[in-house]
């Protein structure tokens, strides 16, 4: 009997008759993956022309909190679990200690109802053309590891129908797309077969180039970038400052205090030129930090941010100026392209140049989301204004 009669006749007792309908959607899709399996697919292409000669990069783990160990803070999204989604959330998955496969934890999944598979996904940064290795430790029945939304093709996901009480090893390979730079990793089970659990997950092959550090912009234009950080205070005069003067402002809020007051984060940044950047999870010195726990924090700002806003961050600014070369790499796995400090700071009443003379084309202005904001930036503009500068959208001149 083939793989996809094997679990259309295991599923089918396991379905009411009542959901027949969505119960023949669902196994069509199941049986053509089982399908791409077979048919392997889900290999790599092979290597031609300049790349084929050139040295392989060394395979990493680009996986974010792949074991489940790091802790989850206490400014992280409701419930979450540290570098994944899940879509139930707490109500279905959570980080047990009970028999993980490896260390001291692994992720628990139990679907609530007939409707959810408990999937978990994560956002992994790539290598364009490159082939990756996916693999996960995984115990239950029907449990799935796949990799879609970037691939050069249709990837068929590992699976196995059943781990008999024990751990088995799920693995698959994809290729990324010529021009893609993420791929979303995915773990899951099936409807109405019960909990699962996941653990050692892998995403093996070359890392991202690492980020670039910045203070400053390389720029002979006349412009000075004014970027704005934390958010736990939003006053109207702010507001009016930057509308009044169409300000472009780069903000970088932490997550928890963005999802305080959305709508108000959206109106400061409508100038051209304005963005919503990365400034970390819970605003950690991040050199005190393993790597693991860089790319959680470093990731799942990115991922609330984009979820809030709609948008991506690409640059990173690094908590109390703080980082090492693991940042550097832990942002580019998280898809920043820079990590970027500042040569100015007018926050809080200061006007601190850190270096001699007037601001300069392509200075980075620190501020910060305070009741003193507004005067900050008044002040701001009149130093712009001095050296015969102006406010300049940032993630163009980054790009």
């Amino acid at each position: 009997m083939s793989i996809s009669s094997r679990m259309s006749t295991r599923l089918s007792g396991g379905v009411s008759g009542r959901r027949s309908g969505r119960r023949s959607g669902r196994l069509a899709a199941l049986t053509a993956s089982a399908a791409l399996l077979t048919a392997g697919l889900a290999g790599p292409a092979a290597a031609t022309g300049p790349e084929a000669a050139a040295p392989a990069a060394p395979a990493v783990n680009l996986a974010t909190n792949p074991g489940f160990e790091v802790p989850s803070s206490s400014l992280a999204d409701w419930g979450s679990v540290p570098g994944w989604r899940c879509s139930g959330g707490p109500a279905e998955a959570s980080v047990t200690t009970n028999v993980p496969h490896s260390g001291a934890s692994a992720l628990a999944v139990t679907p609530a109802g007939d409707e959810s598979t408990g999937e978990c996904v994560q956002t992994v940064s790539v290598r364009p053309g490159t082939t990756y290795t996916a693999s996960a430790w995984v115990r239950g029945k029907f449990v799935f590891l796949g990799a879609t939304g970037g691939t050069d093709r249709p990837t068929a996901p590992a699976w196995t129908e059943s781990t008999n009480g024990g751990w088995q090893k799920l693995t698959t390979r994809f290729t990324a797309g010529p021009t893609a730079t993420t791929v979303r990793l995915t773990v899951h089970g099936w409807y109405q077969q019960g909990p699962f659990a996941v653990d050692d997950v892998r995403v093996d092959g070359p890392a991202p180039a690492p980020a670039t550090a910045a203070a400053s912009v390389a720029t002979s234009d006349k412009v000075v970038f004014f970027t704005v950080d934390d958010g736990w205070q939003t006053t109207p005069e702010a507001e009016r400052l930057i509308a009044d003067h169409q300000l472009p402002i780069t903000a970088f809020p932490l997550p928890m205090a963005a999802a305080n007051n959305p709508d108000y984060f959206r109106r400061v940044t409508t100038a051209p030129g304005s963005s919503v950047q990365n400034h970390s999870v819970s605003h950690p010195d991040l050199t005190k930090l393993s790597p693991a726990e860089q790319q959680v924090e470093i990731c799942d700002a990115r991922d609330s941010l984009t979820r809030l806003f709609g948008t991506t961050p690409t640059v990173f600014r690094p908590p109390f100026f703080a980082w090492n070369p693991d940042t550097l790499q832990a942002a580019a796995n998280c898809g920043m392209r820079t990590v970027l400090t500042a040569d100015a700071d007018f926050s809080w009443g200061a006007s601190n140049i850190w270096h001699e003379g007037t601001l300069s084309p392509g200075d980075v202005v620190l501020l910060h989301w305070t009741d003193t904001l507004a005067e900050d930036l008044r002040r701001a503009l009149a130093a712009a204004d001095v050296a015969g500068l102006k406010p300049a959208g940032l993630a163009s001149y980054l790009r």
